[in-house]
């Protein structure tokens, strides 16, 4: 079964049925009991915005949930896709092209435009990508 993701917020604004949430983003060492001791220990604040299930203000303690598929959906987008472009233009051009200074700059450009192109269909992708917002 697909098991939402979570994240616990705090609502800092909300605007036409959507709520823009801060999480804090731990690392795993976060749960570590040496975490007092350790300097390795990362985390990070973002800002989401998300649809309300329920009537919010700022202040109020959320949690951000979005379906795990389309976590991994944004994974396979944002980074598998660009990978294999990069290694299949690396591949294809270096049987024609035996400067390996061009070849890699022809596969970061080509890495730039998919990226790009990436950017053009934003809208589409942020309907699809949503965070639902609800009161803990």
């Amino acid at each position: 079964m697909d098991e939402p993701i979570r994240h616990e917020g705090i609502v800092l604004a909300v605007n036409d049925g959507k709520a823009l949430v801060e999480i804090i983003q731990t690392s795993a060492c976060s749960a570590c009991k040496a975490l007092s001791m350790c300097m390795s220990a990362e985390s990070q604040e973002k800002r989401i915005d998300a649809l309300m299930m329920e009537p919010m203000k700022p202040g109020d303690r959320v949690e951000v949930m979005v379906a795990e598929k389309l976590a991994w959906k944004a994974v396979l987008l944002a980074y598998i896709l660009p990978f294999v472009v990069m290694i299949a233009i690396v591949g294809l051009l270096e049987i024609w092209i035996h400067n390996e200074a061009v070849v890699g700059t022809i596969a970061l450009c080509a890495i730039a435009l998919y990226y790009i192109m990436l950017s053009f269909f934003r809208g589409r992708l942020q309907k699809e990508f949503s965070f639902t917002a609800r009161k803990i």
